[in-house]
This record gives structure tokens, sequence and C-alpha cells, in this order.
């Protein structure tokens, strides 16, 4: 197993490598203009350049701020819409038919509503990030609830379980692979949410950072940025909810 961990490991280093020398190797030859396609030299300079004066740490931090309030709340609203969903037959046919046809829209349609309601402030992004990644978090529990095996819900009901045991005993550690997959899916979403908002306004954030690289013509500045937001994006996914992920699903006894 190590063996393989390894070799994979070897493999996708490589692999970046081979990315970095063709990226360098395609800027070396001038085939276009330095400013719409950057060397990773420069980006990489830029990088330790942002870095050391602050800029790329400071506006990392307000990101990471706005998305722990916008993605805890919509935790905590996706899986308790879910598991109202997920056991109440009226609500799923009128709220969750809402829910549904909501979660179609892409996060940047909740824009213009957001500065309606909100104006140009805080409030506007945490309510994107919300309403990007709470819908599908609600949709993913709701569907583990309903996929539980009627089996256990009649054995629990049969030895009293209802109410609150019901749901702490039987529902919720029932469904928690599919809460699990929801929430992996809901940060993807709460994250592209984040950088839609921090995009339109001066907030910044790393979208702000990103915006202000399109607006100086800085295109080493516009690549660092999407570097460090792709690779946030990647780390809290692979250090958190993919290994939340494996574990559960080991315990479940789901894994391979």
């Amino acid at each position: 197993m190590k063996k393989n961990n390894h070799k994979s490991l070897f493999l996708k280093i490589g692999f970046l490598a081979l990315v970095m020398v063709i990226w360098e190797a395609l800027s070396l030859m001038h085939i276009w203009d330095d400013f719409i396609f950057p060397s990773p030299v420069n980006v990489i300079k830029d990088l330790v350049a942002g870095i050391g004066e602050g800029t790329y740490i400071t506006a990392i931090l307000i990101s990471m701020k706005r998305i722990a309030i916008g993605f805890g709340l919509a935790m905590a609203g996706g899986v308790g819409l879910g598991l109202l969903l997920g056991r109440s037959k009226l609500a799923e046919d009128t709220i969750g038919t809402l829910v549904l046809g909501l979660q179609t829209l892409p996060s940047i349609c909740w824009l213009p509503l957001a500065l309606l309601w909100f104006g140009l402030n805080e409030k506007a992004i945490i309510f994107i990030i919300i309403i990007g990644s709470m819908l599908s978090i609600s949709i993913a529990t709701m569907s583990g609830i309903k996929n539980i095996h009627p089996l256990y819900l009649r054995a629990a009901q049969t030895f009293g379980a209802k109410g609150y045991k019901l749901y702490s005993k039987v529902i919720i550690p029932a469904s928690i692979p599919s809460i699990i997959t929801g929430l992996k899916q809901g940060w993807s979403f709460a994250w592209r949410s984040l950088m839609a908002g921090e995009l339109l306004y001066i907030s910044l954030g790393l979208g702000h950072i990103l915006m202000m690289g399109r607006e100086l013509n800085d295109i080493n500045q516009v690549v660092s940025a999407m570097l460090i937001i792709m690779l946030i994006a990647m780390v809290i996914d692979r250090l958190i909810f993919s290994r939340l992920e494996t574990m559960v699903y080991k315990r479940w006894g789901l894994a391979n």
C-alpha cells in the first residue's frame, strides 16, 4: 500500500515537473507576448514577492475568514434542511421542489440579488457562499436519508426509538456517508461562490487580487492568484474532506 502511495506521489510530482518544463519552454520560444503568456519563473518571482510583502497572505486570510463563516452557516442550514426534506413528504413536495430548482442556478446569478439586498459589503459575499453551497448539501443529506434501508428504521421503531432518538441513533449515523459527500461538493461550490463574489468589487480577498492583476495588465499576478486559489482548494479538499470521506467509508465498511 505504501509502495503504491509513493509511486502515485512520484508520478504526480513528475507530471507537474514536466508541465513546468513545457510551460517554460513555450515561454522561451516567445510564441506569444510576455503580457499574454508569462513564464513560470516570473510567476514564481511574483508569488515570492507578494508573499514577502504580505499582499497574498492578507488576501488569503480575508478569503479564508469569509469562507469559514459562509460555509459554516451553509453546513448547518444544508444539513438541517436535508433532514427535513428527507423525512417529510410534504416538505419534499413543496420546499424540495424549490430547492431543486434553485440548485440549478449558478452562484453568479445570485450576485445581483445579493447586491440589491445587502449592498456592496461582506454580507453580500457571505450570502452568495451560503446559497451557493447550502442547497447541494441539503440535497445530498436528503438523498442519504431516503437511501436508508427501511429495515433499520422499522427495527429502531420496534425497539421504541422515535423523535430525537431515532434521528441521533439511526437516521443521522446511517446518512453520514452521503452528508460527507455533500459537504465535499458544497465546499467546492462555496469556494467558487466566494471567488465570484470577490471578483466583482473591492474586497481585498484573493478574487480582488485576481481582478487587480487584470486591471493592471499584470499576467504574473493573475496566474499567481489563480495558482493560490487552486492550491488552497486542493489542500483543503485533500486534508479535510477526502480524509474524512475515507475515514467514514472505512468505518461504515464501504471502502474497497
